[in-house]
């Protein structure tokens, strides 16, 4: 296995889990950021699911681009596969991305399978805001998971205007 590619687009871009030797900001075109994944178990439950990232189709998305080295390749992809296909509503793929340098790159991206059960489609900014409103899991609260998402967006300077406009209108405790 040589050096390659992993493209963060939501928790990996600032707990990636892994090792690796470079990153830098990256564009992944043809796939965009959204709130498209039904959780049923780290934000919410099967009777009421809450609401996750995905890359789903059109658009594109402003991310994080991380080189992992040939001699941690096997254990980084292991770890990846146990953390985003754990109910296989990700399917691994490799896309194009485009790195801050210019340059372009293939990379490891993990997007939304239409065709799964926890797929959520085009769920409108009102829509989301009710499921994530009141949604939780094992890992928390669903509301925690999206502020969370746009607090470090923000901080990293990647602006994603649907994501904080659901984060702006949730009411928090």
């Amino acid at each position: 296995m040589d050096d390659f590619w992993v493209f963060g687009y939501g928790s990996l871009m600032w707990r990636p889990g892994f090792d690796f030797i470079k990153k830098q900001r990256a564009q992944l075109y043809g796939y965009r950021r959204t709130l498209c994944i039904h959780s049923y178990v780290h934000r919410g439950t099967p009777e009421d699911p809450g609401l996750v990232l995905g890359l789903d189709r059109g658009g594109s998305c402003s991310g994080v681009a991380f080189k992992v080295a040939a001699n941690h390749g096997e254990d980084v992809m292991a770890y990846l596969r146990s953390r985003e296909l754990s109910t296989n509503v990700y399917l691994e793929r490799m896309c194009k991305i485009q790195l801050a340098d210019k340059s372009r790159v293939q990379a490891y991206c993990y997007v939304a399978d239409t065709n799964h059960i926890q797929y959520a489609p085009d769920i409108t900014i009102d829509r989301a805001i009710e499921i994530v409103q009141h949604a939780k899991g094992q890992s928390g609260v669903n509301t925690e998971y999206v502020c969370s998402t746009v607090e470090h967006l923000r901080t990293m300077n990647l602006k994603d205007a649907w994501l904080e406009e659901v984060a702006d209108r949730l009411v928090i405790d």
